[in-house]
């Protein structure tokens, strides 16, 4: 289980609290990576490609959106 933040405000140490909420579920994760074979060096290898592959994902969602909300602006424009 992770734990929320304190707030859904910005509040200071903030990311902190968020590194301590994800370090049990980080830790499982290298063990059971660690248990089918794979070395510690290969499994923070592939969280960090999965993090960058992540970060190009939401980068391409967000101008998915914007594009979407473009068209349907001109859309409604076209419709009056």
């Amino acid at each position: 289980m992770i734990d929320p933040p304190r707030s859904q405000d910005d509040y200071p140490d903030r990311d902190i609290d968020c590194q301590e909420a994800l370090e049990p579920a980080f830790q499982l994760l290298m063990v059971d990576a660690l248990s089918y074979g794979w070395s510690p060096d290969e499994a923070r290898r592939a969280l960090r490609k999965l993090i960058a592959a992540h970060k190009v994902a939401d980068v391409e969602n967000a101008k998915v959106e914007t594009t979407l909300a473009l068209i349907r602006a001109a859309q409604r424009v076209g419709n009056r």
